[in-house]
């Protein structure tokens, strides 16, 4: 990690987790091939859990079944992050009924009474960042400068455990 960013901490992973519309959720199947979808955060609690709806009948929820350890990837300009976590499925219609919103209704036909309807949390256990200080802004600028003068764009990479 470069001398110019500060260590990643709980609130810097929280952060970038809140300021994310869509991250990827990594499981492995049981022959042990990596699968990977695009998922939409519903909550993310001040210790770096992440919630989410699921297909119950799909090969992601099969995969998760079997193997609950999970990674979280974002990745945007200057900045990605990578959490390591374990999922627990939950039934709780009081959480479904708190995190439901109209863009969910538009994956499970029969809302919120949907068979295929599965509710997620990832209890996160570490985290990765590679980034760029300064924010999205400030990271497109000093990315384009490092094109431009053909001088590297600096940052760095640390972990932390959660």
């Amino acid at each position: 990690m470069s001398n110019d960013q500060k260590n990643l901490d709980l609130n810097d992973v929280v952060s970038i987790l809140n300021d994310s519309r869509i991250v990827m959720l990594t499981t492995a199947l049981n022959d042990g091939k990596l699968l990977a979808h695009p998922m939409v955060p519903q909550q993310v609690t001040a210790d770096a859990d992440v919630w989410f709806f699921i297909g119950l009948h799909g090969d992601q929820a099969t995969a998760l079944r079997t193997n609950p350890h999970v990674n979280i990837t974002v990745a945007e300009a200057g900045n990605w992050l990578s959490v390591a976590g374990r999922v627990e499925f939950v039934d709780d219609p009081a959480k479904v009924d708190e995190l439901w919103d109209d863009s969910v209704a538009a994956w499970f036909e029969h809302g919120r009474n949907d068979p295929n309807l599965g509710l997620i949390k990832v209890t996160s256990d570490s985290a990765q960042h590679w980034g760029l200080t300064g924010g999205k802004l400030s990271a497109m600028a000093q990315i384009v400068k490092s094109k431009v003068t053909g001088q590297r764009t600096g940052g760095g990479s640390d972990t932390t455990e959660l």
